[in-house]
């Protein structure tokens, strides 16, 4: 499965969802600091990664899968985070959220990315050229943390917003057949992560329905 599954959901839910199942079972996009290396770059952090980070993201990942587990009420069993109590998830996620302290600062720039897509970001532009024209001030962060750490309690920053914020009524766990994925519900209409979970979902209905109805 590919570092970019879902990329439209917000950077903390893509978290999440690196832990996935299809029909062999569960599998895990987080399973080298290579694997950690490839995920980051693709929210929009560059750096190196160590067995070190990749305790911590795995840490948070599974801190953020209980926790929303817990504001879904998920029941599905497949999808239970291997951090089974709620204070414990509390505490590792505000833990991540303060190892990158940052501070706003302006910046001479392009208008930031907004929406589910916009990465992360915790480090300031390179300085503008002093004839650069059709800019416009913007807001960027800066933080004295290593890139891998910045990038780390962006994303606990973040899941608590997602949690706490109004967005939280939107996060969903995906009942699709055999799914373990959560995701932003961006849409009235919207029941499934992905299409393809929720024609499998239709057809399992489908099957169920035929598979019970009386002969004659």
């Amino acid at each position: 499965m590919p570092a970019l599954l879902l990329p439209g959901e917000p950077a903390p839910v893509r978290l999440m969802n690196t832990t996935w199942a299809d029909r062999s079972g569960l599998h895990d996009d987080l399973e080298s600091a290579a694997d950690l290396r490839t995920w980051i770059d693709a929210v929009g952090t560059t750096a190196e990664t160590g067995d070190a980070d990749l305790a911590r993201f795995r840490s948070l990942r599974d801190a953020l899968r209980r926790l929303a587990a817990f504001a879904t009420e998920d029941t599905r069993t497949a999808a239970a985070s291997p951090m089974r109590e709620v204070t414990e998830a509390v505490a590792e996620v505000n833990r991540a959220a303060a190892l990158a302290p940052a501070w706003p600062v302006l910046a001479l720039g392009s208008a930031p990315e907004s929406g589910p897509d916009a990465a992360p970001d915790s480090t300031l532009d390179p300085a503008p050229d002093p004839a650069f024209e059709g800019g416009a001030l913007v807001r960027r962060y800066s933080s004295e943390a290593d890139p891998v750490s910045q990038c780390l309690a962006a994303l606990a920053v973040q899941g608590i917003e997602l949690l706490t914020g109004p967005g939280r009524e939107d996060l969903r766990a995906c009942y699709g057949p055999g799914c373990v994925l959560y995701f932003a519900k961006d849409h009235p209409r919207r029941e499934w992560c992905s299409a393809g979970c929720g024609n499998r979902a239709r057809a399992a209905r489908y099957y169920a329905r035929h598979r019970t109805a009386p002969e004659g």
